[in-house]
């Protein structure tokens, strides 16, 4: 039956009778978003101390409940208790689930009030599980002619989808119909009972037939129908486990199917005509939302409620800086124009010039700029106007593409607008589209604007920074999907084979969103004190990365052929002696024969299995093991880690070397919440440092003849932030001396003169030093030291008895993370850690330790990106004859005519040493040689 709900209002009649029973019927799985809830957000207590996570997500959902389906019959369900008649059935029925989060208790009964608030009913029934209640419950409103919504994300519901039944997931707001559910279970929803009494359920304890997972059942009950099919086919079978399995576990198998049936004849408390919405007292809720402190509801109800007070140690969300959505009534998204004359395309440019800011995407054939071909661009000049261009669309017979500019007279009617200094250009995410217009034949483009950035210096870490997810956040606009547009899987299609009139609406929308989300997010800079990142660091980098990743780097083919043949050669060897090792051949690249000789085999101690039931040969397991004196696990590491080398490096440097021998990394700006570069294609930040492999892979990389690399890199400037944020009067005064900052450390930490210091003593002062920036453990530098547990944490005592700045330090981050949801660097930039609020132990102490980092590690990344943007400027005026190629962490590599390589070195040595002024000297060690090894 169709949903109404969204249909014009009628006047209800004065008297409505109980007869008068809505067309559809809403039932909320209370129990399954409960725990959702709790999970999925941060903690929030009431002014009295009360924890209400849960109950501020459950009361959120009835606000939008309520609105979202005025008229139709509601109800939450709930659980009464934890014996069901299941439990008389098997005993062991979700029998060693734990006991509910001591915070979570509290909540239970407060949920409760929040129905009773906005006058939902709410049931529950002992001896029942909600489930069997919200089955009852459809069974009776498709009876009635009503259809049913429930609303859950328990995959144990898909059996009750039919003809007037569907699911709504609460969080994704996704409808679940048959299609879904055969997508999850391989079989239809009349069939899903089959499936999970075969595979049973771990959860609840459910036996189900060992060894049969969901594809083994589906393909079980797509094969032979029912269970008891299944079972009578059994003993006919090709032997296998699997059927001996069958045949010994027939009755757990039928026993599970009646475990995993939902009843729906439970004898429910309230009729289904009594499940009606009343009219919520207003004052009462009002009431209510303040005692929880729910100012956001209270604001949608008009009201304004007392500010809830937020424990420092429990921060009540980290959504990122706050950003108003479009207010008021705004230009709906389309349609869009389609642009095929040079006359039209000389009106949008008109247009631009007149608005002062144009909005401008493109659209290609692929996600690579520098390979992938321009199909169209688009432009926005006020929000709700907006254009495509079309330029290189195929069509087919049926559907002709119809008139197109070329995109040569197409550029060419831009490249003015392009190149106007009175004209702001805004992109998103501009490098990708600069490279692909450039590429094309554009001229230059100046200035510009990115909305990805934009958001960036704002908000990195809170969430993503894609054109979709800011527009749902920023403009509460969801886009075109690009698989809507193109198809997906086998019927796929390029963008240029997207029929014109598609491609508008998708392509006019991109331009338009953009333009749309600069307006809301340009505002911002000045409200978040990100106008000098933006404008000084971020914004001037675009073009300075463009030009890097179209240079490239060139690398010695010979060199890396010998490479990845060497490596073969040695993996070679190492394979060989893991198969005497482990007493037999075995796949030494496959993780689960592996587990399986060290766990199965070889019985081992400390496996762990995987969610799939496999054993986790992780490299933390493999360490663990190595630590233990086991020689197997020394020896795959080895092996993985040529292995990682020679198809990372050795040969996929090889596949990707163009014809004039160079390699293109791609740079992307977002990658990190420190403000850190990262780089794929190839990646070029992770190659070993300070080991004979890292140094072979780096001799591959090569300069031009008559030509030479340049290194420059930072010396320890995460130290020097950490001694000019923390103040550390003895490590400033030792960096200003230039000491052997180690060596000092050393003296201070074991009471040892400077002139009686041993290497081993001054190799542990070092790992302290770096170790302590990224928060290290005692366990973490007992196996770095190869020490004890506790001589590892005597060590760490003693550094924090000398420097108690440090220490202080770390706290100090710590608590400003938990108090503000970020932290932030020595200028500004702002790196927010939602895990900071994890109940989950491992990833709270992630984020801390992280707290500690980033402003040291996005510090060094502001420097560095500071220091580029003054050689850009720099370079061109000194007219040497040398180009920046890389920018590896704290490192910047250039190549440079031999004539020029020691005028470049000075140059650049003197402008990133400029590029801040800290408590300590900035310090750049430079180096030049025919290969990076050398000049490193």
């Amino acid at each position: 039956m169709a949903d109404t709900s969204h249909t014009a209002p009628q006047t209800p009649a004065t008297n409505a009778t109980e007869e008068t029973t809505p067309s559809k019927l809403v039932l909320v799985d209370g129990s399954g978003f409960i725990f959702r809830a709790f999970h999925a957000l941060p903690p929030m207590n009431t002014p009295d101390g009360t924890p209400v996570n849960a109950v501020y997500g459950f009361t959120n959902m009835l606000s939008r409940l309520t609105a979202d389906h005025p008229g139709a019959h509601v109800a939450v369900i709930f659980d009464a208790a934890r014996q069901t008649f299941r439990n008389d059935i098997y005993p062991p029925y979700k029998a060693h689930r734990p006991p509910p989060p001591e915070d979570l208790r509290p909540q239970f009964a407060l949920m409760r009030e929040a129905t009773e608030a906005y006058g939902i009913p709410s049931v529950e029934l002992e001896g029942w599980e909600a489930d069997d209640i919200l089955a009852t419950y459809a069974r009776q409103a498709v009876a009635a002619g009503q259809e049913c919504v429930i609303i859950t994300s328990d995959k144990d519901l898909m059996q009750l989808v039919r003809p007037g039944v569907t699911l709504l997931d609460p969080i994704k707001q996704k409808p679940i119909g048959p299609k879904e559910v055969e997508a999850k279970f391989g079989v239809p929803p009349a069939q899903v009972i089959d499936v999970q009494a075969l595979m049973g359920d771990a959860t609840d304890n459910v036996p189900g037939v060992p060894g049969i997972g969901p594809k083994g059942a589906a393909q079980l009950v797509q094969e032979h129908g029912g269970l008891e099919a299944i079972l009578a086919a059994a003993p006919e079978m090709k032997p296998s486990k699997r059927r001996d399995n069958l045949i010994a576990h027939a009755e757990d198998a039928r026993m599970s199917r009646k475990l995993v049936t939902l009843a729906d004849d439970v004898p429910v408390p309230l009729p289904l005509a009594e499940l009606r919405q009343q009219p919520p007292d207003r004052d009462a809720q009002r009431a209510w939302l303040e005692r929880m402190g729910f100012n956001s509801l209270l604001r949608r109800l008009g009201a304004t409620g007392k500010p809830r007070r937020k424990p420092a140690e429990a921060p009540v969300e980290y959504r990122g800086p706050e950003m108003p959505q479009a207010e008021g009534t705004q230009p709906p998204y389309g349609p869009y124009a389609t642009v095929t004359t040079s006359q039209q395309l000389e009106e949008w440019v008109a247009s631009a010039r007149e608005a002062g800011v144009v909005a401008i995407d493109t659209e290609t054939t692929g996600l690579d700029a520098r390979n992938a071909e321009l199909v169209g661009i688009s432009l926005a000049t006020a929000p709700g106007r907006a254009c495509y261009i079309p330029l290189r669309h195929e069509g087919t017979l049926e559907a002709p593409a119809g008139e197109q500019l070329e995109t040569a007279r197409a550029l060419e009617l831009l490249d003015p607008l392009l190149a106007d200094d009175s004209v702001l250009k805004v992109f998103q995410n501009a490098k990708y589209d600069l490279t692909v217009l450039h590429r094309a034949g554009a001229g230059p483009i100046t200035p510009i604007d990115d909305t990805m950035l934009l958001s960036y210096v704002q908000s990195a870490g809170a969430h993503g920074q894609g054109m979709d997810e800011l527009a749902e956040r920023y403009l509460g606009h969801k886009p075109i999907p690009y698989g809507e547009v193109t198809g997906k899987g086998r019927n796929k299609l390029l963008f240029s084979q997207v029929p014109v009139e598609r491609a508008t609406a998708y392509a006019g929308e991109d331009a338009d969103v953009t333009l749309r989300l600069w307006h809301a997010l340009r505002p911002g800079l000045v409200r978040h004190q990100a106008t000098a990142l933006y404008e000084g660091e971020e914004r001037p980098l675009i073009p300075i990365l463009e030009d890097m990743e179209q240079a490239g780097i060139r690398v010695d083919a010979k060199e890396l052929q010998r490479l990845s043949e060497d490596f073969s050669a040695r993996m070679a060897e190492i394979e060989k002696d893991i198969h005497r090792l482990a007493g037999r051949p075995f796949n030494v690249g496959s993780p689960k024969q592996l587990g399986d000789i060290l766990f199965g085999e070889m019985n081992l101690p400390g496996g762990k299995r995987t969610r799939t039931g496999a054993w986790s040969t992780d490299s933390s397991v493999l360490d663990e093991l190595a630590e233990q004196g086991h020689e197997l696990p020394v020896r795959i590491r080895d092996w993985r880690q040529l292995s990682k080398l020679k198809t990372t490096y050795a040969d996929a440097l090889l596949k990707e070397m163009d014809a004039s021998q160079r390699v293109h990394t791609n740079y992307q700006m977002t990658g990190t919440i420190t403000g850190r570069l990262s780089s794929s294609e190839p990646n070029l930040q992770n190659i070993p440092v300070r080991t004979e492999e890292g140094t072979r892979i780096r001799k591959a990389f090569v300069a031009a003849p008559g030509r030479v690399l340049l290194s420059a890199d930072y010396s320890q400037i995460e130290l020097r932030l950490l001694a000019h944020v923390a103040k550390i009067p003895s490590l400033i005064e030792a960096f200003r001396n230039g000491e052997d900052i180690h060596a000092r450390t050393a003296s201070e930490v074991f009471n040892i003169p400077l002139e009686e210091m041993d290497s081993l003593t001054r190799r542990r002062a070092k790992a302290i030093n770096f170790g302590i920036i990224y928060g290290i453990s005692p366990f973490g530098l007992a196996r770095q030291l190869q020490v004890s547990q506790s001589e590892a944490k005597a060590y760490i005592e003693a550094y924090f008895a000398r420097y108690p700045g440090i220490r202080d330090y770390m706290e100090r981050m710590k608590a400003e993370a938990r108090e503000k949801g970020y932290v932030t660097t020595p200028f500004g930039r702002r790196c927010y850690l939602p895990a900071i609020a994890e109940r989950n132990g491992a990833r709270r102490a992630y984020a801390e330790r992280l707290a500690i980092n980033a402003p040291l590690q996005g510090g060094a990344a502001d420097i560095i990106k500071r220091a580029m943007v003054q050689l850009a400027r720099k370079l061109p005026q000194s007219g040497l004859d040398g180009q920046m190629l890389l920018q590896v962490h704290d490192e910047l590599v250039f190549e440079v005519a031999e004539k020029d390589a020691a005028a470049l070195a000075e140059l650049v040595k003197k402008e990133m040493e400029s590029a801040a002024q800290l408590d300590v000297a900035l310090a750049v060690e430079t180096g030049t040689g025919h290969n990076w090894a050398e000049a490193h």
